[in-house]
């Protein structure tokens, strides 16, 4: 039976693990923290339970496929609701617009924002629906490993519908005027890592999974997903070992021979990286068995990393939804410090989670769960507690000044979580938070290959390589990882 070393525990971790051993592999995970889930973990504090890193469950075809592939359903593992309204934008003082589910109101609110858009945005979508498909049935499920993948007709007649080459910026903007709605269209790219003026207007399929497949939610929090996976790898023998870090990898000639951790070497015949690329790459390896130089790193553009704050409310907070967006300041300015000056953000747009609102079981009874995220540049320096607190007020003051909500002398727990601790925790390249800014030369082939150039069984997975950043992304990666190494071993 083929041994293959797994290294690390998030979504492309878990998905690989689980599909290899039903391949009939030996499995074993070395997972570098104390629990599995990668940037997915959880924490409890205080009677909270705070899910650390996403908190979007969208695409639930992907999750519903990968459960169904081990004979199961969604059901199996959790309760999956739907959000309704799927989020909240506010705009400022009085100023906000709840998104609903349901895409008749869609219409309706975006007809009473700008005359005429309804009819726009059934376009917009349908165009969106289109890349969406061809990108899920043509696109993600291809390793990468040649050009040949892509030279069938319909891929390559499909390219020339996918708007490459146009900005979402400007398809947006060709449909809509007013401020509110091409925020609102915008926002998904946010989580992609670039300016909507740099983005391929490929990626409003974005808007088609957000509008059109909904925003949803598990049940008892997001970590009921990593337990789903680690079950689902445990039915099928996956052996995992936690607090084992991954310090190298052993190799022999062009095959990788195991790994080393803290405990000792493992032997393995084939490894998959779902670690951060750029450690295992540039650290875990020699220089002469690593697939790209420091040089093609430092040039690569990274999405934005993220200041974070874990907060327990001793009330229910008034006026917020599950998801609530703040674009109450100039989204132009606080990407320019973001992506060009990497200066920290005088006035930041910033996201508020609050799962309290849907979930009684995160929050002790009559008291509020806040998750805050602002996104920021990857090449700050000065991240530590003063400034930490410093942005907490900001967030606070707007809270205040927006909502007429104040919380200062209401929180009764409280965590941040910025650059040093993805750095420490994740090794996660220039402390990113969402990998690789999913420009048009850092899409599909030009992403980092998941097959080793100098290993002939090393292969990566995660949101580094392909395809790309977010859960069901990273889902697909792992898999496609496993199906190559039980494919070409």
């Amino acid at each position: 039976m083929q041994r293959i070393g797994v290294i690390g525990s998030g979504f492309a971790g878990l998905a690989a693990a689980a599909v290899l051993a039903k391949a009939g592999r030996e499995v074993h995970v070395y997972e570098k923290n104390e629990m599995p889930g990668g940037r997915a973990r959880v924490f409890h504090a205080a009677g909270f339970t705070f899910d650390m890193g996403p908190s979007w469950y969208w695409m639930p075809e992907v999750f519903e496929d990968f459960y169904q592939y081990f004979g199961h359903t969604t059901a199996d593992f959790y309760d999956l609701t739907r959000l309704d309204p799927s989020y909240k934008v506010v705009f400022g003082p009085g100023d906000e617009v709840d998104l609903p589910a349901d895409y008749d109101q869609l219409r309706t609110l975006f007809e009473s924002i700008e005359k005429g858009s309804a009819a726009k945005l059934d376009q917009f979508l349908e165009e969106a629906e289109y890349k969406y498909k061809t990108g899920m049935q043509e696109f993600v499920w291809k390793p990468g490993e040649s050009w040949f993948e892509f030279m069938e007709w319909k891929v390559v007649s499909a390219l020339f519908k996918l708007d490459m080459l146009s900005s979402l910026s400007n398809q947006v903007r060709k449909k809509f005027s007013n401020p509110k709605l091409i925020k609102i269209l915008e926002f998904p790219v946010l989580f992609l890592g670039a300016t909507p003026q740099k983005t391929p207007a490929l990626y409003s399929l974005m808007n088609y999974a957000d509008l059109k497949l909904g925003t949803w939610y598990p049940m008892g929090g997001m970590y009921k997903i990593i337990d789903a996976f680690v079950k689902i790898g445990r039915e099928l023998g996956v052996q995992f070992h936690t607090n084992e870090e991954v310090i190298s990898i052993h190799y022999n000639g062009n095959k990788a021979t195991g790994v080393e951790t803290r405990s000792g070497t493992h032997q393995c015949d084939a490894i998959i990286a779902a670690a951060d690329y750029h450690h295992v790459d540039r650290h875990l390896l020699p220089d002469h068995l690593s697939n790209y130089s420091d040089k093609y790193w430092n040039s690569r553009v990274l999405a934005p990393s993220s200041l974070l704050f874990y907060l327990g409310i001793d009330f229910k907070v008034p006026g917020i939804k599950h998801h609530n967006l703040f674009f109450d300041e100039d989204f132009g300015a606080h990407a320019e410090e973001i992506y060009t000056s990497h200066a920290w953000p005088k006035k930041p747009l910033f996201y508020l989670c609050a799962p309290s609102v849907t979930d009684a079981t995160v929050a002790p009874p009559g008291k509020e769960n806040l998750f805050v995220l602002i996104p920021i540049s990857t090449k700050l320096s000065g991240d530590d507690e003063t400034v930490r607190e410093q942005y907490l007020q900001i967030v606070l003051n707007r809270l205040k000044a927006v909502k007429g909500i104040d919380l200062n002398k209401h929180i009764v727990y409280k965590r941040s979580y910025g650059i040093s601790d993805f750095k420490s925790d994740y090794h996660a390249f220039q402390g990113n938070a969402y990998g690789l800014a999913n420009t048009l030369s850092q899409t599909a082939l030009l992403k980092p290959t998941m097959k080793s150039k100098k290993l002939n069984n090393l292969y990566f997975a995660g949101q580094l390589t392909l395809p790309g950043p977010g859960m069901p992304p990273s889902i697909i990666s792992g898999r496609l990882a496993a199906h190559s190494i039980i494919k070409n071993l």
